[in-house]
């Protein structure tokens, strides 16, 4: 059988990073990108190869589309170099930032940078790697609980990953053909250093959505990380353009 290799952007840390590490433990093959943090990235480098896979890390700036042919020809000799491919199978769009904002005092600035990271970054970057995908791949697409519920804050952050979930279904509509399969993964609260970290570091935020999860707990990366890796997997085949919210049940 085929070796399986994903791409997940923002892989250097948090959910990417678990995501990483599951798939691997899957017998996955990875390929990480990061922004800045070439350490962190190569670090979870190590970690895949410890675990038997094989893995490499990019840069890539998700906001800058500008960049995005320069990246495919990157990967595109990645994958001739490192794995004598020319395609891969998985992409995970997690690369991802959040800005807490009241709706009265978000900036134009701010709204731009969500929009860039969060839809035109994912839109372009796919269509700009749908030569790399093998016929019968996969692809998820990262949105979050705040495209459910409402929490006073997040309109323009939520506002984008609404954009996500539209588009993913149209992305399973229009990949069809070569047998992509496109879901969404919309985790809820997650202990990360996300949004400066407020659900990891401030407790009453972190006591308050524990008591709003049926659960009774806010979520740690390696409930999301499963998630992702078990849509990939050739179990999960059928599913297609569905959101899939892993919160421990916010919410209800």
């Amino acid at each position: 059988m085929k070796q399986k290799i994903a791409l997940i952007t923002g892989g250097s840390r948090g959910l990417g990073r678990n995501t990483a590490l599951q798939l691997a433990d899957k017998g996955v093959d990875v390929i990480l990108t990061f922004h800045s943090r070439e350490a962190e990235a190569n670090s979870v480098v190590a970690e895949i190869e410890q675990r038997g896979a094989r893995a490499a890390a990019l840069q890539l700036d998700t906001s800058d589309v500008t960049s995005f042919a320069g990246f495919a020809d990157q990967l595109r000799q990645l994958l001739q170099d490192r794995w004598q491919r020319y395609q891969f199978d998985y992409l995970v769009n997690n690369a991802g930032i959040g800005i807490h904002a009241p709706f009265a005092e978000t900036g134009e600035e701010q709204f731009d940078q969500l929009m860039n990271i969060h839809v035109k970054g994912v839109f372009f970057l796919t269509q700009k790697l749908l030569p790399l995908i093998a016929d019968g791949g996969r692809i998820v697409n990262l949105s979050s609980g705040l495209a459910r519920f409402a929490l006073p804050g997040y309109s323009a952050y939520a506002a984008m990953k609404g954009a996500i979930e539209v588009l993913s279904r149209y992305l399973a509509k229009e990949l069809g053909e070569r047998g992509i399969a496109v879901n969404v993964v919309a985790p809820g609260a997650i202990e990360t250093d996300f949004g400066d970290g407020v659900v990891r570091d401030n407790k009453e935020v972190n006591a308050f959505i524990a008591s709003q999860t049926a659960l009774g707990r806010v979520g740690l990366p390696e409930d999301i990380g499963g998630v992702i890796a078990s849509l990939l997997s050739e179990d999960n085949r059928w599913i297609n353009a569905q959101r899939i919210e892993a919160s421990g049940g916010m919410f209800l």
